[in-house]
């Protein structure tokens, strides 16, 4: 495939689902108390409005809410320990035949690393609230030449609703796709 087909396939993935289906993911629990303390207690963030109902009741929320930045963890599926070294570490079983950006990987860009995150939150999720979420690709960088390769940044969107629809917040992810340098690095010596 040459520079400019591949350029053409990358920009095709711009406005499509991440996983295929563009079908949204449901999370297996509704929001609730006892994760969002794990959360709370894990984070050291004891807001009171996270943990204390007679608080929170008197609070702008009118009752407990869950920490906004946990958008991602209500929806994450469990994950299945079984073969994941076989599945490049991925915690989930992924159809390849399914997955729109193979051809990255397929193209040698075989490294993968995230690089940030960015959340925009419209409403704290409530005491409940069932939490869906949709992904799609929104951007793909030129080719960048880093220090761990040469690659491309690719920038997915996931939009949070609850179960009205309404939307909670977004998140872009950010990850590096690269072709490992193989090069020894200025200084040093091979063995």
């Amino acid at each position: 495939m040459t520079d400019a087909e591949f350029r053409k396939k990358l920009d095709a993935l711009v406005g499509q689902p991440t996983g295929g289906s563009g079908k949204p993911t449901v999370a297996p629990d509704p929001v609730n108390q006892p994760m969002i303390r794990h959360w709370a207690h894990a984070l050291a963030d004891m807001n009171p409005v996270y943990l204390d109902p007679d608080f929170a009741e008197k609070s702008r929320f009118g009752g407990i809410v869950s920490p906004p930045v946990m958008l991602q963890a209500w929806t994450m599926p469990a994950p299945k320990i079984e073969g994941i070294a076989e599945r490049g570490g991925v915690p989930i079983e992924m159809d390849k035949s399914k997955n729109p950006a193979a051809f990255i990987e397929e193209a040698g860009f075989t490294g993968i690393v995230a690089t940030n995150s960015e959340f925009e939150i419209e409403r704290y999720p409530r005491l409940g609230d069932v939490i869906s979420v949709t992904q799609e690709y929104e951007d793909v960088s030129d080719e960048k030449k880093t220090s761990l390769g040469t690659g491309h940044f690719v920038t997915w969107l996931s939009t949070y609703t609850d179960q009205h629809g309404e939307v909670l917040g977004r998140q872009r992810f950010r990850v590096f796709r690269f072709k490992a340098n193989t090069a020894p690095a200025a200084g040093t010596a091979r063995d």
